[in-house]
């Protein structure tokens, strides 16, 4: 998935991002996605156009943190 907004992450550094509590939750405060940088969303700190691309692993975090667990 290429990115609309340059200054959210690169693609293969997401999985490493959903580790780092820090990032999602400036994700979240922010109200910025950590990929395109839009608003929406959700406790893991991706919107919901963003979400719908993650791959096996990285909806295995993304999970995580919906489900309060975090990393």
């Amino acid at each position: 998935m290429s990115r609309d907004n340059p200054s959210g992450l690169k693609r293969e550094e997401l999985s490493w991002a959903l580790t780092k509590p820090r990032l999602v939750a400036a994700a979240c405060r922010s109200d910025s996605c950590l990929l395109c940088r839009g608003t929406g969303v959700d406790s893991s700190g991706l919107c919901g156009g963003c979400t719908i691309l993650l791959t096996d692993e990285e909806l295995r975090l993304v999970e995580r943190w919906r489900a309060g667990i975090g990393p």
